[in-house]
């Protein structure tokens, strides 16, 4: 299993983790509300380069992480198609992309209906998205061992193989 997959999926559970934790800080804090209900504009731009408030640049950076989060995943998922043999790893990264999409309407209505039904919905949806990137990542590093494990199984061979190999004159 190549390397490059392993950190790729480390790095898009990593994402995902800080993006639930800012979400989870954007929801308490109000932030959506401050897009008076409307989505995808807040304060009646697209993209705020300079946002009204503290709640405004809240929202957006929720969004722009949102984005490159998203985005990691469509790559994780293609890479796991395109590039890995097990099954279960193409399917977690899969079930992670299917639920994107459900999870961006979801962000959408915790901005048009406030309230805690919106909130768990789209809290559910990012936990489900969460453990199947974390399930993508644990299978990718599953079986690969580390320097020191080599290290200790090599010099166990060398030890094992000087004391009973044959004997050369």
């Amino acid at each position: 299993m190549r390397l490059g997959f392993r950190h790729l999926a480390a790095a898009t559970t990593g994402m995902t983790f800080s993006l639930i934790l800012l979400g989870v800080y954007t929801g308490a804090i109000g932030a959506g509300l401050s897009c008076g209900a409307r989505w995808p504009l807040c304060n009646g731009a697209v993209f705020g380069l300079f946002p009204a408030d503290w709640p405004s640049f809240v929202e957006w950076f929720h969004r722009f992480v949102a984005m490159v989060t998203g985005f990691m995943i469509v790559g994780t998922t293609y890479a796991a198609w395109k590039r890995q043999p097990r099954t279960d790893i193409r399917w977690a990264s899969t079930v992670a992309l299917a639920v994107l999409p459900v999870q961006v309407l979801l962000g959408a209505n915790t901005i048009w209906f406030y309230g805690p039904v919106a909130q768990v919905l789209h809290h559910t949806a990012a936990l489900t998205i969460f453990a199947a990137m974390t399930a993508t990542t644990a299978w990718a590093f599953q079986g690969v061992a580390t320097t020191a494990d080599t290290a200790t199984d090599a010099d166990a061979d060398a030890s094992a193989e000087g004391s009973s190999g044959p004997v050369r004159l």
